[in-house]
């Protein structure tokens, strides 16, 4: 299994937004791709951190997702909560419990 992590600064006071958005807009939408396993987003509300990961059955599968206009169209989905662009990884999953 393969993930991509994703480090987000959100707006001051636009966490619950942003975590709607991803719920409601961005979440349904993953859950229809190839290879899709999972989505998680943790938060800090006083700061606005956030770190995206979602999960994927092959790299292969992560790889057509991020090439995807798909991809930049969820992004855009949350442009008006970001207080900077995200920066993304790819990691292999090594242990799941």
């Amino acid at each position: 299994m393969h993930a991509r992590a994703v480090n987000i600064q959100f707006q001051a006071g636009n966490v619950d937004e942003a975590s709607r958005i991803v719920k409601d807009a961005i979440v349904p939408v993953l859950k229809e791709q190839k290879g899709f396993k999972g989505q998680f987003l943790f938060t800090q509300h006083d700061t606005g951190k956030a770190v995206s990961v979602n999960l994927w059955e092959t790299e292969a599968d992560l790889t057509a997702f991020e090439n995807s206009p798909l991809y930049r169209e969820l992004m855009g989905k949350l442009a008006s909560v970001l207080a900077g662009p995200p920066a993304g990884e790819r990691y292999e999953v090594s242990v799941q419990a």
